[in-house]
């Protein structure tokens, strides 16, 4: 392991009893260290070349120096004060992989750090279940972890509304194909289109795509673009309906209607549903012109006295 280390790391760990313990620090995560000071007195350490700040460390002697300290981790006994020492060490050696994989994702509308955060969760599990025996090395087994992990969070977090986790797939699939189909066809893909290439029904890629929808959501207080005449997106959306005013007249004229006689219903009907004018009603009826404007004006004016005895 010598003929890797950097200078300052080749001297071995030699504990004293007046060594001063280094200074109270967070983990990654925000938890106090369960080992702060280094457990020199039950030798966990004896052996291993000093660890200077962790930032300073070079890549090739972080992995030579993991390697150490998995191999002292598989002889402690979990829980131990020893044991979380050890693991601590472990995860800030480590971070370096964690901001390298965030950095993949920097465009995305997350703040870096809650990455990093949520990719030094990845960084523990990889910890937790790497094995020395398997001859992998810890950056190769720890990435796709850490990176599945960022992934996860952003699967189950940027989503503007809630959609069943085959969904979320579903639209990814569906921007892969797209994209593939259009290069190929060299025009937007058909529904049928892209059911055939994802062996799924026209149905299925009717709901992804609609699913789709929810991934992003606008507000209603956004102001539009410098080039664009138009208000804020709630003033273009909201209207007043004024058909709304005419069902509270609808439902209280029902009952009234209900009570005319059956003649004097069939002109209404005739008039304002059929659109029929007084003449044709006559001829409909065998009755003159004149007679159906009589009928016609005394329903009315039943009808509107109706309504003006209830209000």
């Amino acid at each position: 392991m010598e003929d890797i280390m950097s200078p300052r790391l080749d001297a071995s760990h030699t504990p004293t009893a007046t060594s001063t313990p280094p200074q109270d620090r967070l983990d990654p995560i925000g938890l106090r260290h369960e080992s702060a000071e280094r457990p020199e007195e039950s030798g966990v350490l004896d052996g291993l070349p000093d660890i200077p700040p962790y930032d300073e460390v070079a890549p090739d002697d972080a992995r030579a120096l993991s390697k150490s300290l998995f191999e002292r981790m598989d002889v402690l006994e979990e829980g131990t004060h020893e044991y979380a020492y050890v693991r601590n060490t472990l995860v800030e050696l480590n971070l370096a992989l964690v901001k390298f994989a965030a950095s993949r994702f920097r465009s995305r509308s997350e703040p870096m750090e809650d990455i990093i955060q949520v990719g030094t969760i990845g960084l523990i599990k990889a910890i937790d279940r790497f094995e020395l025996a398997r001859g992998v090395e810890f950056p190769t087994f720890a990435m796709p972890t850490i990176i599945g992990e960022i992934k996860r969070f952003f699967r189950d977090t940027s989503w503007s509304v809630r959609v069943p986790r085959r969904l979320q797939e579903l639209r990814l699939d569906l921007a892969k194909a797209g994209d593939e189909l259009a290069q190929r066809l060299d025009r937007a893909p058909t529904v049928a289109e892209l059911a055939e290439h994802l062996g799924l029904s026209r149905d299925e890629v009717v709901e992804g795509m609609a699913a789709s929808n929810a991934y992003t959501a606008s507000s209603l207080d956004a102001q539009p673009e410098e080039d664009d005449s138009e208000g804020a997106l709630a003033d273009r959306i909201g209207y007043e309906d004024h058909g709304l005013e005419g069902i509270e007249y609808v439902e209280s004229l029902k009952p009234l209607i209900a009570q005319l006689p059956s003649r004097d219903r069939q002109i209404l009907s005739l008039r304002f549903v059929a659109n029929m004018t007084q003449s044709e009603i006559g001829e409909e009826l065998g009755i003159s012109q004149m007679h159906v404007s009589r009928l016609l004006s005394r329903t009315l004016g039943r009808l509107r006295r109706g309504l003006t005895t209830e209000e």
